[in-house]
């Protein structure tokens, strides 16, 4: 009896023992996957809260874009006479001012307010359609990944405010012509050569030999004279200019019905 019990008891303490290694290690793998989840479940919270932030700030991006067409389709009639530089930086402004300068810069957008770029935004003269668009960068600064910017894009089209349509002379048919502020001819097409001028830059001592397409010569312009060094003809012209920015090298189209344009014949090009 007394070697039995002393070959069991051996026996108890090795399963008892083997119990306690099983515990030990199951509390040491447990321990091991709570290292590994508490931080991707943090890194999954900054994630969605990144996201919310991307969603935020496009919403107002988007409503600070209507609110600067809206603008646009106000001041379209004098928007069409500026340059297309001034056009994109009115429309940043009001963006900017919209969504506010302070919103902006507390934001994940690259550089804050600054980084608001209206690079694409323009007005049509003829069909009084403005493009806009709004671009930035998102910056996710998260350590360790090297996460590139994510580049955005907004973009919207608004009519302009033209008033009411004009019934008086002609119909609903009535075909659009094309006139300048001097001409008097009208055109049927757009981009009649008579309207889209190739300015060239050329030496002034040999204006007195070139032609245009129809065989004339070129003389001074009556309104920047004329200057040594290079001068600035057109295609289809019979002056030569000192100034690039001469009024004589400008077109100010506007579209008309047909038969808003009394006194005005065709243009012997596009008129037929």
């Amino acid at each position: 009896m007394i070697n039995n019990q002393n070959h069991s008891s051996p026996l108890i303490y090795s399963t008892k023992s083997g119990r306690a290694s099983v515990f030990a290690s199951f509390k040491g793998s447990v321990t091991v996957e709570a290292a590994f989840a508490v931080p991707i479940f943090f890194f999954a919270v900054v994630c969605l809260l990144y996201l919310m932030e991307m969603m935020s700030i496009q919403t107002a991006l988007r409503s600070g874009l209507q609110e600067a067409g809206k603008n646009m389709a106000q001041e379209a009639s004098v928007l069409t006479e500026i340059v297309p530089l001034t056009i994109k930086e009115k429309a940043q402004k009001d963006v900017v001012n919209s969504v506010g300068t302070e919103r902006l810069d507390r934001s994940i957008i690259q550089n804050g307010s600054s980084g608001i770029d209206c690079e694409g935004t323009n007005i049509s003269p003829i069909t009084g359609i403005a493009k806009l668009s709004v671009t930035y960068q998102v910056k996710i600064p998260v350590p360790f990944f090297g996460i590139p910017h994510v580049t955005c894009q907004e973009t919207m089209q608004v009519k302009a405010w033209t008033g009411y349509t004009n019934t008086i002379f002609g119909g609903e048919r009535d075909e659009t012509v094309y006139v300048t502020e001097t001409g008097v001819v009208y055109h049927k097409d757009y981009h009649c050569t008579h309207l889209d001028l190739s300015i060239h830059m050329v030496s002034a001592g040999e204006v007195e030999e070139l032609r245009n397409v129809d065989g004339g010569k070129y003389y001074p312009c009556e309104r920047c004279g004329s200057a040594g060094g290079n001068v600035y003809i057109t295609d289809t012209g019979n002056r030569y200019h000192s100034s690039i920015s001469c009024s004589g090298l400008k077109r100010t189209i506007y579209a008309v019905p047909r038969s808003e344009v009394i006194g005005k014949g065709a243009c012997s090009r596009c008129g037929r």
